[in-house]
């Protein structure tokens, strides 16, 4: 029976290891389905590890798979604006697992959206203008807000049907 892993502090096992391993290996995989440049399905793991292992290591898989998706696409906003996204992943997901136990699993999934679409895109506009990125400020933002929206949708959804369904089994 799948579970929430509780906010007690656990050694970090072996078994703990494998499993942050293979989701870490999912959103690799889910980084090859591309949507727009590194926007793709690298996320739906880590949002999930939010649920099943608990928000700090959703957090990791949300941020390493970000890394690995946009390798993927060759950094197409840059390593150093890459990393300010990786990190916004880290907050978005740590941030949605503490929500859907505080408070309740749609509020989180709504909240996760927005923070990870047009929120996360919002963020990045000014970070893409003090990179003088040739894409930036409100140009980024009209680009990237509705897709990283509609693959949000995707992502925090999956995720959490997914893990609703596995928990009653």
């Amino acid at each position: 029976m799948l579970q929430q892993s509780s906010y007690k502090k656990k050694p970090i096992t072996i078994e703990i290891l494998v499993k942050l391993s293979l989701l870490i290996a999912l959103s690799g995989v889910g980084a090859y389905i591309k949507i727009q440049g590194s926007i793709a399905l690298d996320s739906l793991p880590a949002f999930f590890a939010a649920l099943y292992m608990g928000p700090v290591f959703g957090g990791v898989v949300g941020l390493i798979g970000h890394l690995v998706s946009s390798m993927t696409a060759g950094f197409p906003l840059t390593l150093p604006m890459h990393l300010v996204i990786a990190l916004q992943m880290w907050c978005i997901v740590y941030a949605f697992g503490i929500i859907w136990r505080r408070i309740n699993p749609l509020g989180a999934t709504i909240i996760a959206i927005l923070l990870n679409g047009p929120l996360a895109a919002l963020v990045a506009a000014p970070v893409s203008s003090l990179l003088g990125l040739p894409l930036k400020g409100w140009t980024l933002f009209l680009v990237m807000w509705l897709p990283l929206t509609a693959v949000s949708i995707v992502n925090v959804s999956l995720a959490a049907i997914l893990f609703k369904r596995l928990r009653r089994n």
